[in-house]
């Protein structure tokens, strides 16, 4: 163990953070799992368990592995993944996997293990390393919007639009940090305006495109229309029912909760151990539950923003925000869905919901801001060693 805690570097509070949450996952994954069990007919209660625990274990090695790497090798490494990702997500694209009609083309399968693959989720962490590295580059000096276009909104793009047609959550929270990590590097306001101008308007014919052609190609526009009804037609409670669900959950929760495992709406909520994992978490634990992971979400902002903070270059600063603040936003809007401040979006709780990719890609964001935070870390012990013997010279 002594071994373990020293090969452990970087901030300490961000490692306590990530370990309570995963720890914390265990018991409501294990009791919403009865759900896939019981009514849907897969596996056992203890298989996912199992599952689950390999899973955070295979993600906390990804953290050990990531944040022995320096971080500046990331900024070279994003470059090559940019075509490795878009040809990924062309791949899932091109699969033209539906459900009901919809386009569901978010995985891959691993050939001989059998597992799939959400390629967005890599997507997007490779594309906030590969902004924040074109960012550093160009911070203090005049931009030409001209000179931006094939190597920052080119890739930008690109990657929205592919993975937009299955998933427009995903992209107009990666499209949203995209713009605000651009802000806070320095960009003109007046040129992210065109950009939001841009993007609205193909968004807009997109949907329009959609459909007046609904046979043109698969995509999800029609449950995008319907979420957002639903949402905003409060009186209709059979228009949404997992959000109808989550409510009664929540509401049944009340101070202190059911008790662990004795959650009566798992059985009703078709997601609950993955995107309503939070309702689930409330009926059990109350109040009280919902405040501590409220509290550790913002507990690892606030970190990261130490971390940003306390790098020494650009590229560090702007890389641990774009990768960091995607990990709390995702929460919060998954909090949100639970208690009805956001339509449903299929954002998972990370660290906590169920599922490999998720789980990994977060895992992979938090070793590279372990990376930046070890890097920090050395430097001040290097500092503090050469200061050592000017004292007892002293």
């Amino acid at each position: 163990m002594q071994q373990l805690f020293k090969n452990i570097k970087g901030d300490r509070a961000i490692w306590a953070v990530v370990a309570l949450l995963a720890i914390i996952s265990f018991l409501p994954v294990y009791s919403a799992s009865t759900n896939l069990v019981y009514v849907v007919g897969n596996g056992t209660t203890l298989g996912h368990l199992v599952k689950h625990c390999f899973l955070l274990a295979l993600g906390f090695f990804i953290i050990l592995g990531i944040h022995k790497v320096p971080y500046h090798y990331f900024k070279r490494l994003s470059w090559v993944m940019i075509p490795f990702v878009l040809g990924l997500l062309l791949v899932t694209l091109l699969q033209g996997n539906t459900i009901g009609g919809a386009n569901a083309s978010r995985w891959i399968r691993i050939p001989l293990v059998g597992m799939t693959f959400q390629t967005s989720t890599l997507a997007s962490v490779v594309l906030m390393v590969y902004v924040a590295g074109y960012l550093s580059k160009t911070f203090g000096k005049k931009i030409e919007f001209k000179e931006s276009i094939f190597p920052l909104w080119t890739p930008v793009f690109l990657i929205l639009a592919m993975i937009l047609p299955a998933n427009l959550s995903t992209t107009a929270i990666l499209f949203f940090m995209v713009m605000l990590l651009c802000f806070m590097g320095g960009f003109p306001i007046k040129y992210l305006m065109a950009i939001i101008g841009a993007g609205v308007v193909m968004l807009t014919l997109f949907v329009l495109t959609a459909k007046a052609f609904p046979g043109l190609f698969p995509n999800r526009v029609d449950t995008w229309i319907s979420r957002v009804e639903n949402f905003a037609d409060k009186s209709d409670t059979e228009g949404d029912y997992q959000i109808e669900k989550a409510k009664i959950a929540i509401a049944t929760g009340g101070v202190v909760g059911l008790g662990a495992g004795k959650s009566v709406m798992k059985n009703f909520l078709p997601q609950s151990s993955s995107d309503f994992i939070y309702a689930i978490i409330v009926e059990e634990y109350g109040l009280m539950g919902a405040f501590v992971i409220v509290f550790l979400y913002m507990l690892l902002l606030f970190r990261i923003v130490i971390v940003a903070q306390n790098a020494e270059t650009i590229f560090g600063k702007l890389m641990v925000i774009g990768v960091g603040l995607p990990i709390v936003f995702q929460a919060l809007i998954n909090m949100a869905v639970a208690v009805e401040l956001f339509p449903v979006t299929g954002q998972t709780l990370p660290l906590i919901s169920s599922g490999g990719t998720s789980i990994w890609m977060t895992c992979l964001a938090i070793g590279i801001i372990l990376s930046v935070s070890a890097k920090r870390e050395k430097e001040q012990e290097e500092f503090n060693h050469k200061e050592s013997p000017d004292i007892a010279h002293a």
